[in-house]
Parts: C-alpha cells; structure tokens; sequence
C-alpha cells in the first residue's frame, strides 16, 4: 500500500487512467470487428464506408499511445487488404 500521499494520489490516479484507456482499447477493438463484420456480410460499399469512419478512431487512439502506431498501420492494412479483395 502506497505510504505517502504522493504516491496515494499516483495510485488513484492510475486508476482513473486505466479505465479510460481499457474504454479506448474496447472502442478500438469494436471499430475493427465492425469492419469485420461487414466484410463477412458481403457488402462491400457498406465495408467501405464502416471503414473509413474506423480509420479516424485507429489513428486517434494511436495518437494517444494507446496502442503503437505501427499496430495501428497493420490493423489498417489488413482490413483494407480484406475490402480489396472482396467480389
């Protein structure tokens, strides 16, 4: 347990932190399964337009260390590389 009141007030800062990044990490994780999903339907204007607005919240959340900006990169890769290659 933290001693000082320093590191009391680390604590709960971290605390707050954690669950605001575990949100961003949950946003991202949807946006990409949203994408997903409307490749697997077959729709791919509708794959298109899913993607585009995912795109704005991967590079967003990278922005914030999030997660890395390379992740975020191959993430975007590959879901373009699925649209691409759908009929």
């Amino acid at each position: 347990m933290a001693n000082t009141a320093q590191a009391r007030k680390r604590a709960r800062q971290a605390v707050k932190q954690n669950a605001h990044n575990s949100s961003l990490r949950s946003e991202l994780r949807t946006a990409i399964k949203k994408v997903i999903k409307a490749v697997e339907a077959g729709d791919k204007a509708a794959a298109a337009t899913i993607f585009q607005s995912s795109m704005s919240t991967l590079d967003s959340i990278a922005d914030k260390k999030i997660i890395h900006k390379n992740k975020a990169a191959r993430h975007k890769s590959r879901l373009s590389a699925a649209i691409k290659a759908m009929a």
